[in-house]
């Protein structure tokens, strides 16, 4: 019997046409594998849409409305990039409408958009983490400069609101921007090394592996522009030594684990001469067939409709054990 998978874009944040952009390159992927695939669109607005068409004149409304389509898909797919979908919120609407979801659940998507619990939990288990400090957008005046910093939103994504500031007067106007999409901001040490992305991908049978590191070459910062005007070059797989590369493939996975992940995460490190340092983690990272976890898997001889059809299979209810009879397929 063929499934029917309702594919979920758009969102109420900043990563809203990003968002579309994943959302249609699952939708294509999905239907090329024989899936029947229908599509929702959460507008910046909050209104839940079917097609053009809102499903109500409230937020509240059309979410009611939405209801039914959820409940007539035998998966949930959630391609809501940043607050309000990737931070657990879908998830967590999944699960308590007993709906097999895609990806991470609610906890494992709230704790990976935090980039500042994200820090502590990597702490907590030995990997290293840049030197920063949380501050709120109010405390501005009280922040002392003390070297060169990366200023970023706490739960934010695709470095929107990231800036590198290299004197006081440059630190204040980056957590005036950070504060545009946060009221919590992380101040962090610049960490020189290279940049290196792992994902991992837990499959049905509940094992999980990683694909091939991918490396990021950019002039600079790879900052919001970088990642989407074309400049950044990409080499995966990564062109690493035995012991890096079992270092940080290591430690994705540990990150995978400790956070509790499902479905796809990817995980992004600096590789230094001291070995790998946490950055963040995604746990509804861009998935377009040119995103970089598809890039990834394709060097391990998984293609993207292959790909995005394994997390369909892998789908699961949030919270519910398996042998509740929640499993999919």
């Amino acid at each position: 019997m063929t499934q029917h998978v309702l594919v979920i874009g758009g969102g109420q944040n900043a990563e809203h046409e990003i968002s579309l952009e994943t959302a249609a390159g699952i939708t294509g992927a999905l239907r090329s594998r024989g899936f029947e695939v229908s599509g929702i669109t959460i507008g910046r607005d909050g209104l839940w849409r079917h097609g053009k068409r809102p499903l109500g004149t409230s937020a509240a409304a059309s979410l009611a409305a939405a209801l039914p389509l959820l409940e007539q898909a035998d998966v949930v797919f959630p391609a809501v990039h940043g607050p309000l979908g990737e931070d657990g919120t879908l998830a967590a609407l999944c699960a308590l409408a007993q709906r097999p979801v895609v990806g991470s659940g609610p906890r494992a998507g709230a704790v990976g958009m935090d980039k500042w619990v994200t820090k502590l939990v990597a702490e907590a288990i030995g990997i290293r983490v840049a030197p920063g400090r949380l501050v709120r957008a109010t405390d501005k005046e009280d922040i002392e400069f003390e070297t060169e910093v990366v200023v970023k939103p706490v739960s934010a994504g695709s470095s929107y609101g990231v800036t590198l500031a290299r004197d006081a007067v440059q630190l204040d106007e980056a957590v005036r921007m950070a504060s545009r999409y946060d009221d919590q901001i992380l101040i962090e040490h610049v960490v020189h090394g290279r940049e290196i992305d792992v994902a991992v991908l837990r499959e049905a049978d509940g094992s999980r592996w990683a694909a091939p590191p991918l490396e990021i070459h950019s002039s600079g910062l790879f900052d919001t522009a970088t990642k989407y005007d074309g400049t950044a070059r990409f080499t995966v797989p990564a062109d690493l030594g035995g012991t890096d590369r079992a270092a940080i493939t290591q430690a994705a996975l540990a990150m995978f684990d400790a956070l509790g992940c499902s479905g796809v995460a990817r995980v992004d490190f600096f590789l230094t001469d001291d070995g790998p340092v946490l950055n963040e983690v995604n746990t509804m990272p861009g998935m377009t067939a040119e995103s970089q976890v598809p890039r990834m898997f394709a060097a391990a001889g998984v293609p993207y409709g292959e790909l995005v059809a394994r997390l369909v299979g892998a789908a699961t209810v949030p919270g519910w054990p398996a042998s509740d009879g929640c499993e999919v397929g």
